[in-house]
């Protein structure tokens, strides 16, 4: 795959062979040599050549290898064009939530940062197929929240009201209809709100390091030295069951549509077909469910909290910042076109004065939430209008450098321990999250420097971990 530099950071993929559209990915010179160690860009091309699909097909500084679109894609699609389970991923609506505090950092020492973890735990369950303890609600509510979203939550007293126009979407994305949900996938989620999983899922305490944008900061309410909280998850078994259900079933649809799927794993159908259709209906109660998952979670941990510390959890100013969606297809308005826009590995980033963004942050762009890998620094960024060049999306974290595989095979104790420094982690064997070290990922500074250096992106602050919950895969 031949890339042409076009200018600082921005190469493109030329259209060639069935593409109907060019590629542009966004990376530096150091980070190029990535996309040479697997099918990422390959993976674009076949994007390209989807019916219906808008110039330019994305990738992301931290792009990768995934099934169908490469995590760190962005595809849109034109009305009448399709729609591809494998360009929205697995995970649906797998996303990232910040809780801020009002507390200092530097008054939390580590036996109270490892009393946290432990109330945090006793309330979340972590690792793949574990349940809810909620089971009180979770039954109960749940064929509302997929078609309501987090406010279903909310409403049972499960979180605050000024929670929702604090999350993308707030917290609820139209069009769901569980009836196009299979039965094995209602059964796996019904058990499974409130949970965070396992894989590169995560809870972290983290402080606030560094600030650039003081007054933007502010009104984030973020400030040096603070404690936040930053919860990483998504639809779970849920959202894995409907990805799994349909990418069979838009195969088929394909074949029946006269659709070339140049890889199984973009397997699509027409959106306004029946099938199309039915899997958006399906994507939406997954997203819808992974909004109320993380809503959950954000009551648990303020309930953690507030066990700990002896004080009610609005006192200690735990309030959401922003909750952000990776793993998405949504209809937006670009360039006066309607569009589909999947969002895979990918960030959506409004800039100031967008009308997309929630009221509270009209003035500034929604806080743009992108985590490194366990053990490095996070970052709060803001949108700017350079990036309508990519439908107003960025990347939405470091992006692996070695399989899941490859890192339990390579990373030694010693180097875990050394690249996890002081970070606490709440597991006793390091085996059970080695794949999620730091050492088989980007550079998370020089992946977020990438959109920064051409103004997509501003930086606002950034927060490095003090200690991290997380789930054996």
């Amino acid at each position: 795959m031949d890339l042409v530099r076009e200018g600082p950071n921005r190469y493109r993929l030329p259209r060639r062979g069935a593409m109907r559209v060019d590629g542009v990915v966004y990376v530096t010179e150091a980070l190029l040599s990535h996309l040479r160690e697997d099918k990422s860009l390959e993976q674009l091309a076949n994007a390209a050549c989807l019916p219906g699909v808008v110039n330019p097909v994305v990738g992301m500084p931290d792009i990768h290898e995934g099934f169908g679109l490469p995590i760190g894609g962005v595809m849109a699609v034109a009305e009448g064009g399709v729609i591809s389970a494998g360009a929205v991923g697995m995970d649906i609506n797998c996303g990232v939530r910040l809780i801020r505090t009002d507390l200092a950092a530097g008054e939390c020492d580590k036996p109270l940062l490892r009393r946290l973890m432990d109330r945090i735990e006793d309330y979340v369950p972590t690792g793949v197929g574990k349940k809810g303890k909620h089971k009180g609600i979770t039954g109960d509510i749940f064929e509302r929240v997929v078609h309501v979203g987090a406010r279903g939550v909310v409403e049972e007293g499960y979180g605050w009201e000024e929670d929702l126009p604090c999350t993308e979407e707030e917290g609820c994305l139209p069009g769901a209809d569980l009836g196009a949900v299979s039965a094995e996938a209602v059964k796996r989620g019904a058990v499974q709100l409130g949970t965070l999983g396992g894989g590169n899922h995560f809870i972290e305490l983290q402080e606030v390091d560094h600030v650039w944008d003081h007054e933007v900061a502010r009104q984030f309410g973020l400030f040096r030295g603070q404690l936040v909280v930053m919860v990483h998850t998504g639809s779970r078994g849920f959202g894995h069951q409907i990805c799994t259900d349909y990418s069979k079933s838009l195969l088929q649809a394909a074949k029946k549509y006269g659709v070339e799927v140049p890889d199984k794993g973009l397997a699509c159908a027409p959106v306004d077909s029946k099938e199309g259709r039915a899997y958006y209906a399906a994507m939406a109660c997954a997203v819808n469910f992974a909004f109320s998952n993380r809503q959950l979670i954000t009551h648990d941990v303020r309930r953690a909290f507030g066990d700990v510390l002896g004080r009610d959890p609005r006192t200690l100013g735990m309030r959401v910042v922003y909750d952000v969606a990776h793993n998405i297809a949504k209809w937006e308005e670009h360039g006066g076109r309607r569009l589909l826009v999947h969002r895979k590995g990918a960030t959506r980033a409004l800039p100031a004065g967008h009308p997309g963004n929630p009221a509270v942050y009209r003035a500034t762009g929604h806080p743009v939430l992108v985590p490194g890998s366990m053990g490095t620094a996070s970052y709060v960024l803001v949108g700017t209008p350079a990036a309508a060049a990519t439908f107003f999306s960025v990347n939405h974290g470091a992006g692996r450098t070695l399989s899941r595989h490859a890192a339990e095979r390579s990373i030694t104790r010693e180097q875990f321990e050394a690249s996890m420094g002081d970070v606490l982690y709440n597991t006793r064997n390091f085996r059970d999250i080695v794949d999620e070290a730091p050492l088989a990922y980007k550079d998370i500074h020089q992946v977020v420097d990438t959109l920064v250096e051409v103004g997509m992106m501003r930086k606002v602050a950034r927060m490095r971990p003090l200690a991290v919950i997380k789930g054996k895969d």
